[in-house]
């Protein structure tokens, strides 16, 4: 069996990030007897993802599928041998219509609509221009996600500043907004706030809790880019040529409607509860959550019906990153099954002093950490599956987070999502803007070049925040 075909397939056993620990634990794997070897699978397969892009980049591509199969296999294969294979497929089975389908039906369906929006225009990169479209793309980031709105503007941005001289910054500051701090108001924005969502946290929870810290956080960014941005324009030479009359279109408009109609669905699918649902092989399948997830993809099929192909070929549009995606989150979603079986152990499972580092004395949740190790982490791993294992270290119970621990799951959703900007693999669409600015001629920096942009700008944002808002 290919490898990619035999990750897909598995993905459909494995459907949640969340769902896979409580069946397994009902199938006979209790993180209290799981030893750390068991955590391996998880991170290698995140490293593997982090390194393997950068430091073999034909190969990966060439060969993500076989990897992702053999990080995958170090879990499903111990899993049946220990406990038997009946178990094995039972847990697997319960988890397959769960999350994971829901996931990536919305990262597919915003991928394929907002692929079908194309901007086109004579729009010269001067500050003002530069800060609107930075400004409006992080707008825009929570409700078309960070990969729609970078493939939609991270073009226009690059043709707007082709003709200056330098021209790098305005890509990296593009990373931070656009493709991070942005995305922080809806689980639309990105993985991990959708993450959340599917595991029982409102869909305007984050917008209502979330927008003075983002505002923040984005004003001050927005700020330092508009200085810095000022301060070279000046520097730089700017002949004496007529300026061409402003000409912007926006073509593939249907897509905006289909856009209306993804979000649409989604808050139907959290205020509609018909009490109709399908038993399959012990997993309870909810009538409202079905159609959401078979609305999306005939949504995503309306895009691709409607939108003229040369649209599509502007953008450059391809379906390899979303397979890359799909692919590679089912192993993630596969390797993390024990790891979130040992948190829901807490104290007494392989993950008490990580919960002893996260907890004060009187038991309390210290939210400032939990900001930091979440951030942290997420700049160098996937944010998605370390958003989910902070999650479960606070108590994966939504409701409680959501009241009583408000202020901690603030704190991990910040941290997941704001920095994810600090490094090229913090995020996906990272890494994309790099490489379509990297081909269009722009001397981005190395991965090391773009953390001394991210810590020196980011950070004492980020202490900032922590002093006064967390």
């Amino acid at each position: 069996m290919p490898p990619r075909l035999f990750i897909l397939l598995t993905a459909i056993c494995c459907g949640g990030m969340a769902t896979p620990a409580r069946a397994a634990a009902d199938h006979g794997l209790d993180g209290r007897h799981l030893g750390w070897f068991w955590a391996v699978p998880f991170v290698g397969i995140l490293l593997t993802i982090a390194t393997g892009p950068l430091l073999f980049r034909k190969l990966w591509h060439r060969h993500y599928g076989k990897l992702a199969t053999a990080w995958s296999a170090a879990v499903l294969v111990p899993i049946a041998l220990i406990h038997g294979p009946v178990p094995a497929v039972a847990a697997l089975l319960h988890a397959a219509l769960g999350e994971y389908l829901s996931f990536i039906a919305l990262i597919f369906a915003l991928y394929v609509v907002a692929g079908g929006i194309l901007v086109t225009g004579n729009l010269r990169g001067t500050p003002l221009v530069n800060c609107i479209i930075l400004a409006f793309g992080t707008a825009i980031a929570s409700v078309v996600g960070t990969t729609g709105a970078a493939m939609i503007l991270i073009r226009p941005l690059l043709r707007a500043n082709e003709n200056r001289p330098v021209n790098a910054h305005v890509v990296v500051f593009f990373i931070f907004l656009v493709c991070n701090i942005g995305g922080a108001l809806s689980p639309l924005g990105d993985p991990p706030l959708f993450i959340g969502y599917l595991n029982g946290v409102d869909f305007f929870w984050t917008a209502k809790r979330l927008w003075p810290h983002t505002l923040l956080v984005a004003g001050l960014v927005l700020a330092v880019f508009a200085a810095l941005d000022l301060l070279m324009w000046l520097r730089e030479p700017h002949p004496k040529v007529p300026e061409p009359k402003l000409a912007v279109k926006v073509h593939g408009l249907v897509n905006l409607a289909l856009i209306a109609l993804i979000v649409a669905a989604i808050l139907v699918s959290a205020l509609w509860h018909p009490g109709v649902s399908f038993d399959v092989f012990g997993t309870e399948l909810a009538l409202q959550n079905v159609a959401r997830d078979v609305s999306l993809f005939a949504l995503a099929g309306l895009s691709l019906w409607l939108t003229p192909d040369e649209h599509r070929a502007a953008n450059e549009f391809s379906f390899e990153p979303i397979r890359e995606v799909a692919v590679l989150f089912a192993a993630i979603f596969i390797c993390i099954v024990p790891v979130l079986a040992m948190l829901g152990a807490g104290a007494s499972g392989p993950f008490a002093g990580l919960l002893a580092l996260v907890t004060s004395a009187s038991g309390a949740p210290r939210d400032v950490v939990y900001f930091w190790l979440t951030g942290a982490l997420s700049g160098f791993l996937d944010n998605a599956p370390t958003y989910l294992v902070f999650f479960g270290l606070a108590g994966g119970d939504a409701g409680q987070l959501m009241t009583t621990y408000a202020s901690t799951l603030a704190a991990i959703s910040m941290g997941a999502v704001y920095m994810g900007a600090l490094t090229y693999i913090g995020n996906a669409p990272n890494f994309m803007v790099y490489a379509i600015a990297s081909e269009r001629g722009i001397e981005m920096p190395g991965f090391f070049g773009y953390m001394l942009w991210s810590g020196a700008v980011l950070l004492p944002v980020f202490a900032l925040l922590s002093a006064i808002a967390i």
